[in-house]
C-alpha cells in the first residue's frame, strides 16, 4: 500500500476531511516559503494558570524556588511500579507535588516540614463513579465528610442534579472548589437528562448541551453512565437520537463515555455494550459477567455488593493486569458513610479478600485517573500532580493518620482540619419545588369505574424487572375506590410531578413494601433519576401530608405515622442535598431511621430507604410508574417499548 493511499484510508476512517484534503492536493501558490515563515511574527500566547503553575514547579524541583512543605522519611507507594519505596521525601508547592525522591537529596528550601517516619504514603483516593447527591450533602460538606477518610477527588455522575437544574450543572459542581473547598470534582455529565422520553424534568441534554459542557471546563471528563439501553439499540425508540447525539458530542470533545450495564450479562449484550462505546460499568454483580466485560475492554467500577463474587474470581484466574478495575461507592448517604467509611472502606475490603495491598490502592486511585485521562492531575504521588497524600500507620488495614489535599493538612485521624467553604446558593438551587398547589387526599385516591365491585389492577413491587406487571383482582370500597390492603401486603404508591406546576399525580397498587402502621406514609424527593416526589402509604390523607411536607421543606424526606409527621430530613438544595454540617444531617437521618423502627412495615422492618431507587427507568426495568404525561394520565409505562396500560380496569 502506498503512503498516500494509507493516509487517505486513515483519514476516511476517522473523518479527518482536512487531513484528506491536505494529503491529496498538490502545492499551491498559497504555500509559505521558508523566508516568509521566518519573517512571520506572532503575538505571544498568554499562559494559562496550569502552565504557570507547572513552570513554577519546575523551578522548585530544581531547587531554585522555595517549597511550601516537605514531607520527609515516608515509605511511599509508587503506583507506576507497584512498589513501596522507603525513606522518601515529597516536596510540595502551590498545592502540587514538585519533587519526589530519596530523603535528604532535594537541594531546595521549604517553609514547613513534617517528618513522616514510620508512616506509609499513598495517593489520595478517588471515586470512579459516585453521586454526591446521594450523600445528601453539598460538595463543601461532602469534603468535610470524606477527606478525612482519604477521598480527595471524585468523578461525579451528575444526572441527579442535572435533572433539576439543567444547563447550570457544571456551575454547581465547580462552585465549592472555586470557593476554596479542597475536594476536586470531575463532572461526568448526566446522560439520563431526562432518563427516558416518558419523563420530563428540569433539564434536557442533547448534542449542543453536551458539547457546551465539555468546552466549559477541563474538569468535565465524561458522559455519565448511559442507562437507556433500549434507546441505544432501537432506532425507533424516542430517545435514540438524543442519546447518540450525546455520545457523539463526547467523542467530538475527546471525553469518556460511561456505561450502565445492569443485567447485560451475555456475550452478545456485552459486545453490543462495548461496541456502542460505553467504556465502563459499575453495575457488575456476577463474577463471570465481570470477567466477560473485562475481556471486552470495559473498565469495571466495582461496588461493595460485588466484592464477594468478583474479587475472588479475579484472584483465582490470576489476573496479571488490574489496570481496568477500580472500586467505588456509587450511592452512599451521610449516615452510612459515617458508620462504614467511603473509599477507605472499599480498599480495606478488597485487601481483606486477598488483593495485594499495592494493587488495592491502585484500584482506589491511579486506575480511575488513567481511565478518565486525568492521571496528570491525580491518582499518584508524582511531580506535577495535586498534593493529595494519605499517610497511614498500617497500609493493610487502611489506618489513616493524616490526609493532605492540595498540599493542605485536611484530615487528622477522622477529623476534618479545614474551614468549610462559605457558599450562598442561588434561588435556582434552593427553590426547585414547583408542585403547583397543596395536595389533598383526593389526589391520591384511585377511583374504580362506576358500579364495579371489583377491578383488575396492574401491580408492581420494588425492583420488579420481569417483562409483565402482576395482575390482581381487588375489591372496590363503599366509596368507589381501590385502597391499600396491608393485611395482604398491598400498599399505594404515587409519583408527584415537582417540575411543571400542574400538581399531576400518578398512583397505583404495589405489593411487599410500605408501612403497616395505620394512617401512615413515607415520601421523598430523592427519587432516582428524575427526582419527582414519591409517596408510599396506606392512607390517602397520610400520603398527601407526607408529599406536602417534602414540598414545603424544599425537598427531602417526610415520615407520617398515624396521621402525624414524626420525622423529616431537609434537602433544600435541588431537593437532593443540603448545605448543613455533616453531624446535623446525619442526626436527622438517624432520627428518621429510629422513628421508622418504631413502626410496622410490610416485608423487611425499618425504613425502606432503597425506595429512592425503586422508580428508576433504566435497564433492567420494564414496567414502571412515572409522573403523568401526554397520552398516559396513569403514568404506567413499559420503558423499553413505550407501551402504556391503565392501573385499574
Amino acid at each position: 500500500m502506498t503512503p498516500t493511499l494509507r493516509l487517505v484510508l486513515t483519514a476516511s476512517l476517522f473523518g479527518l476531511s482536512s487531513l484528506l484534503f491536505t494529503a491529496c492536493t498538490p502545492s499551491t501558490s498559497n504555500d509559505k516559503t521558508a523566508s516568509e515563515v521566518e519573517d512571520k511574527t506572532e503575538a505571544d500566547v498568554a499562559f494559562s494558570p496550569e502552565i504557570k503553575t507547572r513552570q513554577f514547579l519546575t523551578q522548585v524541583a530544581l531547587g531554585r524556588e522555595p517549597a511550601d512543605l516537605i514531607i520527609t522519611n515516608t515509605t511511599m507507594l509508587n503506583v507506576f511500579t507497584q512498589e513501596w519505596l522507603p525513606k522518601q521525601d515529597i516536596v510540595i508547592a502551590k498545592g502540587r507535588i514538585a519533587w519526589v525522591g530519596d530523603s535528604g537529596t532535594w537541594q531546595g528550601q521549604a517553609t514547613e516540614q513534617f517528618d513522616a517516619n514510620g508512616l506509609w504514603a499513598v495517593p489520595g483516593f478517588g471515586e470512579s463513579h459516585k453521586h454526591i447527591e446521594s450523600s445528601y450533602l453539598t460538595p463543601e460538606y461532602e469534603a468535610a465528610l470524606v477527606i478525612p477518610q482519604g477521598n480527595t477527588w471524585t468523578v461525579e455522575g451528575s444526572h441527579e442534579v442535572s435533572n433539576v437544574i439543567g444547563t447550570r450543572n457544571v456551575d454547581f459542581w465547580l462552585a465549592a472548589e472555586h470557593a476554596g473547598s479542597p475536594l476536586k470534582i470531575f463532572p461526568a455529565i448526566g446522560s439520563a437528562t431526562p432518563p427516558t422520553v416518558y419523563e420530563s424534568g428540569g433539564g434536557y441534554y442533547g448534542y449542543q448541551e453536551m458539547s457546551d459542557f465539555m468546552q466549559q471546563d477541563l474538569r468535565v471528563v465524561a458522559l455519565g453512565e448511559v442507562m437507556d439501553w433500549s434507546a441505544i439499540i432501537n432506532a425507533d425508540n424516542g430517545g435514540h437520537q438524543r442519546i447518540w447525539e450525546m455520545i457523539q458530542a463526547t467523542y467530538d470533545n475527546r471525553g469518556v463515555v460511561e456505561g450502565h450495564g445492569m443485567n447485560l450479562t451475555s456475550q452478545t449484550d456485552i459486545s453490543a455494550f462495548a461496541a456502542a462505546g460505553l467504556a465502563s460499568d459499575h453495575e457488575v454483580r456476577l463474577a463471570e459477567e465481570g470477567i466477560e466485560k473485562l475481556r471486552r475492554g470495559i473498565f469495571l467500577e466495582v461496588k461493595h455488593a460485588a466484592f464477594d463474587t468478583l474479587i475472588p474470581k479475579l484472584l483465582e484466574m490470576n489476573l496479571q493486569d488490574w489496570s481496568n478495575v477500580s472500586v467505588t461507592t456509587d450511592d452512599r448517604d451521610v449516615f452510612a458513610t459515617l458508620q462504614l467509611g467511603s473509599m477507605d472502606y472499599n480498599i480495606r475490603n478488597v485487601i481483606q479478600r486477598g488483593v495485594p495491598t499495592e494493587i488495592a490502592y491502585q484500584l482506589g486511585s491511579y486506575n480511575t485517573a488513567r481511565h478518565f485521562n486525568i492521571d496528570h492531575l491525580v491518582g499518584s504521588i508524582a511531580p506535577g500532580r495535586y498534593a493529595d497524600i494519605v499517610l497511614l500507620s498500617n497500609p493493610e488495614t487502611v489506618a489513616i493518620e493524616r490526609v493532605y489535599a492540595n498540599g493542605l493538612l485536611a484530615g487528622i485521624k477522622d477529623k476534618y482540619q479545614l474551614p468549610i467553604a462559605d457558599i450562598e446558593y442561588p434561588q435556582w438551587l434552593t427553590e426547585t419545588m414547583n408542585v403547583g398547589r397543596s395536595l389533598s387526599a383526593e389526589d391520591f385516591a384511585i377511583h374504580a369505574p362506576e358500579g364495579q365491585k371489583t377491578v383488575q389492577a396492574a401491580v408492581l413491587q420494588p425492583f420488579w424487572f420481569k417483562p409483565d406487571f402482576i395482575t390482581k383482582s381487588l375489591p372496590v370500597s363503599a366509596q368507589g375506590t381501590v385502597d391499600a390492603d396491608t393485611a395482604n401486603n398491598l400498599i399505594k404508591v404515587a409519583v408527584v410531578d415537582r417540575y411543571h406546576g400542574t400538581a399531576a399525580v400518578s398512583k397505583m397498587i404495589w405489593q411487599n413494601a410500605g408501612p403497616k402502621t395505620a394512617n401512615s406514609a413515607l415520601a421523598s424527593s430523592q427519587s432516582h433519576d428524575l427526582h419527582n416526589i414519591w409517596s408510599v402509604g396506606n392512607d390517602d390523607a397520610a400520603m398527601a401530608l407526607a408529599a406536602n411536607t417534602v414540598a414545603e421543606l424544599g425537598g427531602g424526606w417526610a415520615l407520617v405515622k398515624e396521621g402525624k409527621v414524626v420525622a423529616t430530613v431537609k434537602l433544600d438544595i435541588a431537593g437532593l442535598m443540603t448545605s448543613r454540617p455533616v453531624t446535623e444531617v446525619a442526626a436527622e437521618m438517624e432520627h428518621l431511621q429510629q422513628q421508622a423502627d418504631n413502626m410496622e412495615w410490610i416485608g423487611m422492618p425499618g425504613l425502606p430507604e432503597r425506595m429512592r431507587f425503586a422508580f428508576l427507568t433504566a435497564a433492567p426495568w420494564k414496567w414502571q410508574l412515572v409522573a403523568p404525561y401526554k397520552g398516559n394520565p396513569g403514568g404506567l409505562v413499559n420503558v423499553t417499548t413505550g407501551e402504556t396500560h391503565p392501573v385499574i380496569w
